[in-house]
C-alpha cells in the first residue's frame, strides 16, 4: 500500500492504519529501535508506542515522507526508553560508544545550553550532513542518526569494517573543522 493510502486511513480514523503500517514499515522501526534499546521486547514496545503516537498525531500532521515521520518518532522513543534504563553511561550499548566517539568533535553539552546556540548547532550538523558524499552521508546517518553497529553497516554498505571505521572518524575529523569553520566549537 502507497504512503499516502495510510496517512489517509489515519485521517479516516481506520484501524487498518495501524495494520498497514505494521505490515510496511514494522521491520524497519523494530531495527532502529533495536539498535538503541538492544532488545527484541523493548524493541516491539518502542513500536507499538510508535503506531499510538502516530495514530494521536496524524490529525494535526499529514506527514510528506511517512517512514522518515515514523523513524523519527521511533528513534524518539527508544532514546528515551534507553536513558530510562541507563541513569549513567555504562559499556556494552552503541550509544556511549557512538557519542564518546563524537565528544572529539562536538562542543561539550555546558557550551549548548541556549537554546538558539542548540538550535544553530543542528542545522550546522544538518548542512555538514547534506554536503557529504552519499556513501560517507550514509554511514555517518547510520552510525550517529540510528547508533547501528560498525560491523552492520559495513555489511550493508559492503565495505570493510576498517573502511567504515576510517570513513568515520574522517568524517568525524571534517565535521570538527567545519564547526571551527562556522564559530560553533
Amino acid at each position: 500500500m502507497e504512503d499516502a493510502a495510510i496517512v489517509d486511513l489515519y485521517w479516516q480514523r481506520s484501524d487498518r492504519a495501524i495494520s498497514e503500517t505494521n505490515r510496511k514499515y514494522g521491520r524497519y522501526c523494530h531495527s532502529i529501535a533495536f539498535n538503541f534499546v538492544r532488545n527484541n521486547e523493548d524493541a516491539e514496545e518502542c513500536v507499538n508506542d510508535t503506531w499510538f503516537r502516530a495514530w494521536n498525531l496524524m490529525p494535526d500532521k499529514r506527514p510528506s515522507i511517512l517512514s522518515t515521520f515514523l523513524g523519527a518518532i521511533t528513534r524518539n522513543l527508544a532514546v528515551s526508553m534507553y536513558r530510562g534504563k541507563t541513569s549513567k553511561k555504562r559499556g556494552g550499548g552503541e550509544m556511549p560508544l557512538a557519542l564518546d566517539e563524537m565528544s572529539e568533535c562536538v562542543p561539550s553539552g555546558s557550551d549548548l545550553e541556549r537554546e538558539y546556540e542548540i538550535k544553530e548547532f543542528e542545522k550546522a550538523i544538518g548542512s555538514f550532513v547534506d554536503g557529504l558524499p552519499e556513501a560517507e552521508q550514509k554511514v555517518f546517518v547510520a552510525r550517529y542518526w540510528y547508533l547501528a553497529p560498525i560491523s552492520e553497516i559495513a555489511e550493508k554498505m559492503h565495505f570493510s569494517q576498517g573502511k567504515t571505521k576510517s570513513m568515520l572518524f574522517r568524517t568525524r575529523n571534517k565535521l570538527r573543522v567545519y564547526l571551527q569553520e562556522e564559530g560553533l566549537w
